[in-house]
């Protein structure tokens, strides 16, 4: 099964995606998503420039060689553009072996090692009584576990707040927007806010929240410390994720489980995390993390630890890469959570899926393949759209963490 073809097509239907359509010599096609929010286009080019033209006369089979090659061939190695091109040609190539072999990719990762993928959502507000609300909209529709985020009383934006019916899309104008924190409000408010779901709600549903990378180590230490009685299914992103050593000091004086990982490109980012039992999820995304391929080596190594995964499933993922995290969600054995933020329309126009949702599980569908379609005629309709993800300020100015 030769490749014949490799083509990049960018467009925007409720958001920027890049993907990428691999052609066969059988005439099959496979896809991958090559998205990486607020930069697509310079994946784009690493692929059209660089990655595609080496492609062609290959053998579609050969998904690790592939894997390989593009890794350690182009010396400099790393890194989320370099990563998610080659996330992109690895979905596609798993895309097309489980078309060649008529069976879905979960299959040929080892078959289904659950029923369903528990799928967490994304409640918000403005204010508390309309995250509640929000979040009562979430548990009516069957979901199991939900992120709360609120805008702090008196602050600026706030981080994973919806605006308006749509899902949450930070990513907006032609510049940055810029938004202000300020970290003591936001620690006196979050065990309010916490408190206030189990109030209303109890404990059966699974609660998370997201820090989003904001505090210091200490400041994620005191706010674990803080909102423990809660019992929340994780606390995400604590602190800036590179610092893989802070997670000791969260470590020592909080039980509350920690996930971190949705920034990570490769097993060397986090791999102290892992091996020193500092976090419980591994949060790295199949389309930024190299792909099925590599997230797979990623998961393997967090199982040896008692780690477990939570991957990454923002709108910023095309349904592409999000199919491809189910099926890896469904062949691991130390399945955590998957978030699923969804797709803002009109996303349904150019991709087709075939997953499903019940009772809080997801599945990926038994389609050949990824089981995912792209309409490229209905990809025409929607020219890219440059937007950009918001930098943060602290009240007095100075550039913090977003």
């Amino acid at each position: 099964m030769k490749i014949i073809g490799a083509d990049v097509i960018v467009c925007s239907p409720g958001r920027n995606y890049v993907t990428l359509k691999i052609t066969t010599d059988s005439g099959l096609i496979g896809w991958g998503d090559a998205t990486l929010n607020g930069r697509e286009l310079a994946v784009a080019s690493y692929l059209r420039d660089h990655v595609c033209p080496q492609l062609i006369g290959r053998d579609a089979h050969q998904i690790e060689d592939i894997w390989q090659y593009f890794y350690k061939g182009a010396y400099w190695r790393r890194g989320p553009v370099t990563m998610t091109a080659i996330a992109a040609v690895d979905i596609a190539l798993w895309d097309l072996k489980g078309k060649a072999a008529g069976l879905p990719v979960y299959q040929l990762l080892g078959g289904a090692a659950r029923d369903g993928v528990m799928v967490y959502g994304h409640a918000s507000g403005g204010s508390l009584p309309e995250m509640l609300d929000d979040f009562a909209g979430y548990l009516d529709r069957g979901y199991l576990a939900v992120r709360a985020q609120c805008a702090v009383p008196g602050g600026d934006k706030g981080y994973g707040v919806h605006r308006g019916h749509q899902l949450y899309e930070p990513a907006s104008g032609s510049m940055p927007d810029e938004e202000r924190f300020e970290v003591g409000p936001y620690l006196r408010f979050v065990p309010e806010m916490l408190g206030a779901v189990r109030d209303r709600f109890g404990y059966d549903v699974h609660l998370l929240h997201d820090a989003h990378h904001r505090l210091t180590p200490i400041q994620a230490a005191r706010l674990g410390r803080d909102i423990e009685p809660f019992q929340l299914f994780w606390l995400e992103d604590a602190t800036p994720a590179e610092d893989q050593e802070a997670f000791r000091l969260i470590r020592q004086h909080t039980t509350t489980p920690l996930a971190v990982g949705e920034v990570f490109n490769s097993i060397w980012d986090c791999q102290h995390l892992i091996t020193e039992r500092l976090i419980d999820y591994i949060r790295a995304s199949v389309s930024h993390a190299g792909g099925i391929s590599h997230l797979r080596k990623i998961f393997s190594l967090a199982e040896l630890y008692g780690v477990r995964t939570g991957s990454h499933g923002a709108g910023d993922l095309s349904p592409v890469s999000f199919a491809a995290a189910l099926h890896l969600d469904m062949a691991v054995p130390n399945f955590g959570m998957q978030e699923y933020m969804g797709h803002r329309d009109p996303a349904g126009e150019v991709f087709g899926t075939t997953w499903t949702f019940n009772n809080g599980l997801m599945h990926p569908g038994d389609a050949p393949g990824l089981g995912v379609d792209f309409d490229e005629k209905a990809a025409e309709r929607f020219p890219y759209d440059p937007k950009y993800l918001p930098v943060n300020r602290r009240t007095d100015g100075t550039v913090h963490d977003w």
